[in-house]
């Protein structure tokens, strides 16, 4: 199979979908490996690597037109649209839920889109969505830190405060991977964290696993009103799977939380867990609604690019393998992870949550298959 990776060319976005190692195992199995010249600089990873590696280096015309099975980081985006064609394979990060362009761009391309975000394992796990999710986690209450700063507007609070001041409160809402690490983070800084789920045995293991600065509190109106009225920064993370985010933190609750105070809507991915939240980038990464600061980038993970690369890679290339080799069809069938992971086939929307999303027609994976030619 002829497997291709192209420089990610979304706003801010530095990762690349396959190290140099990848492309080695790749190619060990028998496939070619075509490369866009420099998508992988921004991660440290130069064409010589690739080439070492026995990939090729090629424009992004090339890769679009002979990739068999495309490696990306994030979603098409418009300027590629033109470029999908009938019977590709795309395994990349897409939140389709979030874009509604986006998603009738890869039905009519007659694509296959293998979301990153829905592969999921008989065990419910996100294997896929994991190690992001940890980066987003830690990062963050990094960036909450920073725009508490008083420069950018916010309260001008430290996050572990000092001997004879207190220490700022952070609020996490959700307590899945994301805001598990999000609270190890703001505890490890000193914080005093409140972490809130609807999910009691969740809560009860970080109870028992987290540091005497983090409290736990079950999740309903009343406990997250209290909670936004007193914290300096809140870590919103809550996803649901393929969906679009609930809006848990609306404008209303703004008006009595404190001025200066942050929140970081890690789920803008999927439209964003707090009523005011749209979409920022690094470059511009903050705004402010009733005085409260809103940090919403959608792709936290690109900033740090080769820690983010490589634990993504490490995630993503066992199912990269598994499709090269056994062929997009045969893999969908055979691991009914990858089956979960497949959104759009062949212009037939095969998720439940995408096709409620836009009220579109849901078609089961397996009739959509079964609708078109194995190209495999």
């Amino acid at each position: 199979m002829i497997a291709g990776v192209v420089k990610e060319i979304r706003e801010d976005e530095s990762r690349v979908a396959l190290v140099p190692g990848g492309a080695e195992a790749l190619v060990a199995r028998g496939h070619q490996v075509l490369v866009e010249r420099g998508a992988g600089a921004p991660s440290g990873f130069v064409d010589s690597d690739y080439e070492a590696a026995g990939a090729r280096i090629a424009s992004a015309s090339e890769v679009w037109k002979h990739a068999e099975l495309l490696f990306k980081v994030k979603e098409p985006q418009p300027a590629e649209y033109p470029l999908m064609r009938p019977g590709q394979t795309i395994f990349a990060y897409f939140h389709f839920a979030a874009s509604e362009e986006l998603t009738r761009a890869v039905r009519a391309a007659a694509s296959i889109a293998i979301a990153y975000e829905t592969i999921e394992t008989p065990d419910g796990h996100l294997p896929l969505l994991t190690p992001m999710s940890e980066v987003a986690g830690r990062m963050a209450v990094q960036q909450g830190a920073k725009f508490l700063e008083r420069e950018h507007g916010g309260r001008g609070v430290l996050l572990g405060g000092v001997p004879g001041v207190l220490p700022a409160t952070v609020v996490v809402i959700g307590a899945g991977i994301v805001g598990s690490n999000a609270v190890k983070m703001a505890a490890g800084m000193g914080a005093q964290v409140y972490v809130l789920d609807v999910n009691l045995d969740r809560l009860r293991y970080l109870n028992d696993v987290m540091p005497e600065n983090v409290f736990t509190l079950m999740s309903n109106p009343a406990s997250l009103r209290t909670s936004l009225e007193e914290a300096d920064l809140v870590i919103s993370s809550v996803l649901l799977r393929g969906a679009k985010a609930p809006k848990l933190v609306t404008r209303e609750h703004l008006k009595s939380m404190k001025q200066g105070a942050v929140i970081v809507d890690v789920a803008i991915d999927q439209g964003g867990s707090c009523e005011t939240s749209r979409p920022t980038s690094h470059r511009d990464p903050i705004y402010e609604v009733d005085g409260v600061i809103h940090y919403c980038v959608t792709n936290m993970p690109g900033a740090v690019p080769l820690t983010s690369t490589l634990a993504l890679t490490n995630a993503t290339l066992p199912y990269g393998l598994e499709l090269a080799g056994k062929g997009c069809v045969r893999a969908i069938r055979e691991n009914s992870a990858i089956a979960r992971g497949a959104n759009i086939v062949h212009g037939h929307v095969t998720y439940q949550a995408v096709a409620e999303a836009f009220e579109l027609p849901y078609t089961h994976v397996e009739e959509a298959l079964q609708a078109t030619t194995d190209r495999d």
